[in-house]
C-alpha cells in the first residue's frame, strides 16, 4: 500500500492535486494546516481515502480528533499536527507518544521541515509544507507486510 504524506498545504490543494497524480497512492495522510484542504482534496479524487487531522491553523475543530493511531497493513500509524507535542522544539514528545502507543510509523507537520528517518524500529516522517512556495515537498509511505519504507520528495 502506497501511501502519500502531506502537511501544511495552506491553501494550496494544486500542490497536492499535482502530486496525488504523479504518485497514484491508495491513501492520503494529511497531517493539518488546513484540514479544509485535505477535504477539498477528497472532493477532488473521491475515490482515494483521505485521513486527516487538525492543525493550529484550522482553529477549533471538535468534530476531527487532534491525533489518530490506526493500523494499515499490519503497520501501525501515530499521526498527528506536532503542535501540541511542541514538535518546533524538537521532536520527543512526539516520539515518545508514537512509541507508546506502539506505532511503527510517526507522521506530523508543523514546523514546515521535512523530514525522514528511521530509529529504533520507528519511521519518523515529516512530510514538510505542501503548501511552500519556494520548495513545496511531501512524504511516500511504502506499506509492505509488517513494514515500511519511507522517503521525500519535492512537488
Amino acid at each position: 500500500m502506497k501511501l502519500l504524506l502531506f502537511s501544511d498545504s495552506h491553501g494550496n490543494v494544486a500542490n497536492m492535486a499535482d502530486a496525488v497524480r504523479l504518485e497514484r497512492p491508495d491513501r492520503v495522510l494529511h497531517m493539518g494546516d488546513l484540514a479544509r484542504d485535505a477535504e477539498e482534496l477528497a472532493r477532488r479524487f473521491p475515490d482515494l481515502p483521505v485521513t486527516y487531522v487538525p492543525g493550529n491553523c484550522d482553529g477549533r475543530r471538535p468534530d476531527l480528533p487532534e491525533e489518530r493511531v490506526f493500523t494499515l497493513e499490519g503497520v501501525k500509524i501515530f499521526m498527528t499536527h506536532g503542535h501540541t507535542y511542541h514538535v518546533k522544539s524538537g521532536i520527543a514528545l512526539a516520539v515518545r507518544a508514537a512509541r507508546e502507543a506502539g506505532a511503527r510509523l510517526l507522521c506530523f507537520g508543523h514546523t514546515h521541515e521535512a523530514l525522514c528517518e528511521f530509529e529504533n524500529g520507528l519511521w519518523i516522517v515529516n512530510p514538510g509544507a505542501a503548501g511552500s512556495i519556494a520548495r513545496p515537498t511531501y512524504a511516500v509511505a511504502v506499506l509492505e507486510g509488517d513494514g515500511a519504507v519511507c522517503y521525500l520528495s519535492n512537488i
